[in-house]
């Protein structure tokens, strides 16, 4: 005699559509979620208020193209502040980078892929030298990094004044401009490419290997990743030296976006990258904080900057937009910093 189980099909398991209304919910209770929200609604004003000019396919390009370099800052960047370290260098150490770039193109001649892989050889390699000094000087001369980085911002800035004489190079291989700089691959811009690599890049290696697991440690409790063996100083060292290595990336993407080496308009590049970290959720005490966040987090300057030009808002205003920005966050941080300590 056969008989029939009378059991309900998939009971207790969730359906596919709770499955997603979950999944949602999540993301939207999750401090990534709430960083997209805040993304969301700024767009969502800036569209109000200038539909014709906004939310626009040039003005969306354009956006995302702005946020490229400043993305390559932020994935370096966002290693070290996991680390309860600072980067002030980034902006001298790009503008330097590039420079090194351009010289030796100008050096070698010519339009060939061969001169343009080399100008990007010396701009990273230059970008490296950088974190090095960086690292060294915080992991081994235990130099608070704050010092160290407001230094060498300074030094790298003033060695490219001095390569330059405080005059743009300009003589920079049409190649790379036309293809890195203003080129598409399927309508999406190389530059934009280039940095969602990146951004993948640093995401996998902080989520999903030894290095990331490291960095983490370095900022939550150096002590402890002494003890299981670590050399806690050398990864130090490693990762000041991944924050400059993407600065000298960023040194010849932005190269490649203007033609020239732009000696004066980085000023503010170390404020907005800090900015872009720290907003996307990672905290200033180190040990907590996502590149997912920090991808989001970028564009949050680089929108409010875009939508001030559009409104026609005077640039100063944007440099105060982006401080109070920092600071807010940096005092929720704290804030959830405070609640998780709280008995």
């Amino acid at each position: 005699m056969t008989t029939v189980d009378s059991r309900p099909v998939d009971q207790g398991r969730p359906t596919p559509d709770r499955s997603w209304r979950s999944a949602v919910d999540r993301l939207r209770r999750s401090e990534t979620g709430r960083i997209f929200g805040a993304l969301v609604i700024l767009c969502a004003v800036f569209s109000i208020l200038r539909p014709h000019a906004f939310p626009t396919t040039g003005n969306i390009v354009n956006i995302a193209s702005d946020a490229s370099v400043l993305l390559v800052l932020a994935v370096g960047a966002t290693y070290v502040i996991l680390t309860a370290g600072i980067d002030l260098s980034v902006s001298g150490v790009l503008v330097f980078a590039g420079v090194i770039a351009a010289k030796v193109m100008q050096a070698l001649g010519g339009q060939s892929v061969g001169v343009l892989l080399l100008g990007l050889l010396a701009g990273m390699v230059a970008g490296l030298a950088w974190g090095l000094v960086n690292g060294f000087l915080v992991a081994k001369a235990r130099i608070p990094a704050l010092i160290v980085t407001l230094g060498t911002m300074g030094a790298s800035q003033g060695a490219a004044l001095l390569i330059t004489n405080g005059v743009d190079v300009r003589d920079v291989p049409f190649n790379l401009v036309l293809s890195v700089g203003s080129g598409t691959v399927a309508g999406v811009p190389w530059l934009v490419v280039i940095a969602l690599a990146m951004a993948m890049i640093g995401g996998i290696v902080l989520s999903q290997t030894r290095f990331g697991r490291y960095t983490y440690a370095a900022g939550s409790n150096r002590e402890a990743l002494r003890r299981t063996g670590v050399n806690a100083s050398r990864h130090l060292i490693k990762v000041y030296a991944v924050a400059g290595l993407l600065a000298g990336l960023a040194g010849y993407l932005s190269l490649a976006r203007f033609a020239t080496t732009t000696l004066g308009g980085h000023a503010t590049d170390n404020l907005s990258t800090i900015a872009a970290v720290v907003i996307g959720g990672t905290s200033l005490f180190g040990g907590r904080g996502t590149m997912i966040g920090t991808v989001i987090g970028v564009f949050i300057p680089t929108v409010l900057q875009n939508g001030f030009v559009v409104l026609g808002v005077q640039a100063f205003w944007q440099q105060v937009a982006v401080g109070v920005v920092l600071i807010a966050a940096v005092y929720l941080d704290q804030m959830r910093r405070a609640a998780r300590e709280r008995p």
